[in-house]
């Protein structure tokens, strides 16, 4: 597997995910116990799981395009950056706590992640089924290095208010980016 690739792909995940982090840090701030904070964790992996199996059947249906259309799929995070820059300038700071058992956890990563399929599908197109594999368990690991950094989180107030503070604003610019790269043919 390409060093390169293994880099990019945990680049990807860390810069699409920092609202995840945040979330992770708020549900297990909400935890009770060990067992609410196994809950965390599973409803975290069961919700990312979800968004890769929609990103790899993405992937796999735009490997049906014609040889030069899958890099214009980075226009999909271009947009998404611009979406998010909207609604980051038009958001309400009034948001609701979000649901702390397994499936309300799974269900808030999923639907926090549709971002992350319009992100993911052109970037898996771009790469062979060995390059998908290293995407798959680089952002599996991934989750686990979140779980672990929300937790982490969760005991430093501080540090998840900065989080929370810009990531508005990082989000938006990490998408066009990628998008970007994606377009260029980077991925």
């Amino acid at each position: 597997m390409d060093g390169g690739l293994l880099g990019r792909a945990a680049a990807m995940f860390a810069v699409t995910n920092v609202d995840d982090l945040v979330l992770l840090a708020v549900f297990f701030g909400q935890a009770a116990g060990r067992r609410g904070e196994l809950k965390v964790v599973a409803g975290q992996f069961l919700g990312f799981a979800a968004i890769l199996a929609a990103s790899v059947a993405g992937a796999l249906g735009a490997g049906l395009l014609p040889d030069g259309a899958v890099r214009w799929l980075g226009v999909l995070p271009v947009l998404l950056g611009i979406r998010a820059a909207w609604q980051a300038w038009h958001q309400d700071d009034d948001e609701p706590t979000p649901a702390t058992g397994l499936l309300g956890i799974a269900t808030v990563c999923f639907a926090n992640g549709g971002d992350n399929v319009g992100v993911y599908v052109p970037a898996f197109a771009a790469t062979g089924p060995a390059g998908l594999a290293g995407y798959v368990v680089v952002f599996l690991a991934g989750v686990a290095v979140w779980c672990v950094a929300g937790r982490f989180l969760a005991t430093r107030p501080g540090v998840a208010r900065v989080l929370a503070r810009w990531d508005h604003v990082a989000l938006p610019v990490v998408l066009i980016a990628l998008g970007v790269l994606i377009l260029l043919g980077a991925f």
